[in-house]
């Protein structure tokens, strides 16, 4: 959540910070702040509720000059959006500032220690408790700046990342990190602080990844990085392997339609170089994992949140459907504050687009401290998933910036069936006839996706029939229940309408109660096993004279028969489906949103990295 921009070096800072955090808004746009050290020493901060277009003309007015600030966009925690609640935060001098993502657990008992001391607070936030807890610390005057922070951070218990800036010291941003992600961009003779590579991609590629519990000096031409007891810590720079333009729209309206349609080119991303030279097996140049590791194996715990959690979901189906192990499904959410009984013999499969989901994050490391192995899927390069993971699974989807994710859940559920490919072969569960067939058919998912985003038209005249509904159920069955889960979050996401996603065959055990005149139900009816189970279903919506829009096979009568609105998608064995069948779904969530006048890319309530439990 929230989004962090810091820069120190000899350019105009506003500026800056403005187009950084222009890129970190879709992190938190209830409200949005700097605060600058001007060239004779004075600070000037800048704060409003709303969007960050709200910030950019009373910023440009001021006609600031200066080589030092940081700023923040935010997404509500602690009190509501206001002026006042917007970072950055000060001390009691006002010699303090500070941007914080994350939430500060015990700042109730720290507040009351300094309300005891004197202190009185602007705002509502937790945030302003740390820097008067830095600026009581620091006028005790017996040590430095970064000494104090660390004092201060070893004393909160939460998740922070932290850009601190301080009066009599405009050469250096102080920046430190736990639980929530804080990047540092090395440039020419000027440095950086951000919470995601975006804010910096058009200075620098050169970056270094802070780890917990690490506080680092950050000066125009230098970058000292210290452990919570003071010791240096030598950080090696990591670069940036994707570009700036990845990130932008490109000439689509909006980034997620733009990462719809980028939905091809990301499987095929995730694929390429994984599939052995004659097409037949699969292989992970990156991944040591043994076949006497695989065999071991007795159980998969699948833990994630959110859309990673139907990928997850789909994952299980696949993972089962090709090896012999039995898996389980886990919100981290749930699974970190419940028994499970992991061993040894547990794989633990992480799922999480950014690398940095809080609880996805805590479950992996529950899971380690149980002395489980470890792996990870994640979209981001270097986050601190894929650093606490034993092996990785780099999704390769690029940048996604819509809030609703898209292209990271198709990629996902790739991922998933190279890995179930990789252990099913390794373990002899599957034949080498089978892996291959899979993978043949795998290889030209990415052309039948763009077949489907050719009829999108189609699709938005289909999403024009129900807009105005309150309410809409998703059914799926086997493979294509979590599909089904998946189409009614996007639909919740960024149209606001409110929809559930169920098991067909559990329609009759409550939902059904629902079904009305006109009562749209999205109805995922593709061949396989099920199908004529679907289609049963479809009659039980059909006969209370429920509105059908059904997602089905190219050609297929009988459903076109009973459904009010038929999607088409090209066949595919049915354990691929689900790979397919979800574009319709996103379009139609898109569409619903656009014809509601929803701000599609930044859905109220949101945002896309969620660091904090």
């Amino acid at each position: 959540m929230c989004g962090i921009i810091g820069y120190i070096g000899g350019n105009d800072v506003g500026d800056i910070l403005l187009k950084g955090l222009s890129r970190l808004e879709y992190r938190g746009y209830d409200s949005a702040g700097i605060v600058l050290i001007e060239e004779d020493g004075r600070f000037d901060v800048i704060k409003k509720e709303g969007r960050l277009y709200n910030l950019v003309g009373p910023v440009h007015d001021r006609a600031i000059k200066g080589c030092v600030g940081v700023g923040h966009t935010r997404w509500a925690t602690h009190g509501r959006p206001s002026d006042v609640n917007s970072h950055p935060h000060g001390d009691a001098s006002g010699s303090v500032w500070l941007v914080h993502n994350g939430i500060i657990e015990n700042y109730r008992e720290l507040s009351q220690s300094l309300v005891k001391k004197g202190h009185r607070f602007l705002s509502e936030t937790d945030s302003e408790i740390i820097a008067h807890l830095i600026g009581d610390e620091f006028s005790k005057g017996e040590v430095s700046l970064h000494e104090a922070v660390r004092r201060v951070v070893s004393s909160v218990r939460g998740s922070y990342a932290l850009g601190i800036v301080h009066r009599d010291f405009p050469d250096r941003i102080i920046a430190a990190r736990h639980g929530s992600p804080l990047i540092i961009g090395i440039g020419e003779n000027e440095n950086y602080i951000a919470s995601d590579v975006p804010a910096i991609m058009d200075r620098t590629r050169k970056v270094i990844y802070l780890e917990d519990g690490e506080v680092a000096i950050v000066k125009k031409d230098s970058v000292k990085v210290f452990d919570l007891n003071g010791n240096p810590v030598n950080k090696v720079p990591c670069e940036v392997n994707w570009s700036i333009e990845e990130a932008e729209k490109g000439g689509y309206e909006k980034f997620m339609l733009k990462e719809i349609f980028e939905q091809p080119k990301a499987v095929e991303n995730t694929i390429i170089d994984r599939i052995g030279p004659k097409g037949k097996t699969v292989t992970f140049d990156d991944m040591e994992f043994y076949p006497q590791q695989a065999r071991k194996l007795r159980r998969i715990y699948i833990v994630s949140c959110g859309t990673a959690f139907y990928a997850g979901y789909t994952g299980k189906y696949i993972l089962e459907r090709l090896t012999s192990i039995p898996v389980e499904i886990e919100l981290a959410s749930e699974f970190r504050y419940s028994d499970p009984k992991l061993q040894s013999d547990s794989l633990v499969i992480a799922v999480s687009q950014s690398g940095e989901t809080a609880d996805t994050l805590a479950s992996l490391r529950m899971a380690r401290e149980n002395g489980c192995k470890v792996l990870s899927i994640v979209n981001v390069v270097g986050s601190t998933i894929s650093r606490e993971s034993d092996w990785v699974l780099y999704t390769y989807a690029g940048p996604e910036i819509g809030v609703a994710s898209t292209k990271a859940y198709v990629t996902q559920l790739t991922a998933f069936y190279l890995f179930a490919i990789y252990l099913g072969e390794m373990r002899g569960d599957i034949s080498s006839g089978f892996a291959s067939g899979i993978l043949d058919e795998l290889k030209n998912i990415p052309g039948k996706i763009s077949k489907i985003l050719e009829h999108e038209a189609d699709i938005r005249k289909c999403a024009k029939s129900f807009y105005k509904a309150e309410s809409a159920l998703y059914i799926g069955r086997n493979f294509n229940y979590p599909n089904a889960m998946e189409g009614a979050l996007k639909i919740k996401e960024i149209s606001y309408m409110h929809a559930e996603g169920y098991a067909a065959g559990e329609m009759k055990h409550g939902p059904i109660a629902l079904i009305e005149d006109n009562y749209p139900v999205i109805c995922i009816c593709t061949k396989g096993k099920t199908y004529e189970k679907m289609i049963s279903n479809i009659r039980e919506v059909e006969a209370r004279n429920g509105q059908v829009i059904a997602i089905a096979n190219n050609g297929d009568s009988i459903v076109r028969e009973i459904a009010h609105n038929v999607i088409e998608v090209p066949e595919a064995m049915e354990e691929l489906s689900p790979l397919l069948n979800v574009v319709p779904l996103q379009l139609l969530a898109y569409y619903v949103a656009c014809e509601r006048g929803c701000d599609i890319d930044k859905p109220r309530n949101l945002a896309k990295s969620v660091t904090v439990e």
